[in-house]
């Protein structure tokens, strides 16, 4: 898998890494442009900007922490990318104060839908950053997840509670402020005016596997690694992935 490395925490992004290389792939291809202008909101530390700056893209990162927007800074140096990842302190739900609309051929938007009091105007946002023909990379923590962990770990009640809540938090101990089904997603990527080119399950298996298994035997990451490229597609596991990751395009 191109451009990320083999520990155990590539498990975490490998697949989407994937599927948004092949989508910068086929824009670039589109639009007739090797470097594409690419706009990563909540993008960190850089986990997705740095290596799509490496693969020659220009990567605007909007993030609401300054301390994160450091680290990016450093981190794009270190990498040899400093000249094409630029970082902005900002949010999603005001990106316009900081980006323009119509400006980007790529939007990512990665775990930042859990926490924004409007999911749907952030993708709305999202969305408006796009140039015609764009794709948005949406990524967000999935209902099903969270029940099968929580049940795993013997909390039944909890996973329950997930399972019923509207946000799909399974207590007030919960960290996480919301979780989403593949259809709540798509729904909010289709009614932002955008076509679902494709819907993936993102760790479906790599938070349950104990991970001394993962680390002590021979060749067990990269077995992992295919086996979530393989069940990604497939709507059957979606219900039950930790992240759902969806891919839309700008209709022309």
């Amino acid at each position: 898998m191109s451009d990320q490395p083999r520990p155990r925490a590539s498990l975490r992004t490998a697949v989407v890494w994937e599927v948004l290389k092949d989508a910068l792939d086929r824009q670039a291809e589109a639009v007739g442009r090797d470097a594409l202008d690419v706009l990563d909101t909540g993008g960190g530390t850089g986990n997705f900007a740095v290596p799509a700056a490496r693969l020659g893209h220009r990567v605007t990162v909007v993030d609401p922490s300054p301390n994160a927007l450091f680290a990016l800074e450093r981190r794009a140096a270190e990498a040899g990318v400093a000249d094409r990842v630029r970082g902005v302190q900002g949010d999603i739900l005001g990106l316009f104060d900081v980006v323009d609309r119509d400006g980007f051929d790529a939007v990512l938007c990665h775990g930042v839908l859990e926490y924004v009091d409007e999911p749907a105007a952030g993708v709305r946002n999202a969305a408006e950053a796009l140039r015609p023909s764009g794709a948005l990379s949406l990524l967000a923590a999935g209902v099903g997840g969270a029940v099968l962990a929580r049940a795993l770990a013997g909390h039944f009640t909890e996973a329950r509670q997930a399972l019923t809540d509207p946000a799909g938090r399974w207590g007030e101990g919960d960290p996480v402020p919301r979780r989403f089904t593949a259809d709540q997603l798509s729904g909010l990527v289709s009614d932002a005016g955008l076509e679902i080119a494709a819907v993936h399950g993102v760790r479906v298996f790599a938070d349950l596997v104990p991970g001394v298994l993962v680390d002590t035997e021979p060749g067990a990451v990269e077995a992992l690694l295919k086996l979530e490229a393989a069940v990604a597609e497939q709507p059957a596991f979606h219900s039950v992935a930790t992240q759902l990751h969806v891919l839309g395009e700008k209709r022309r």
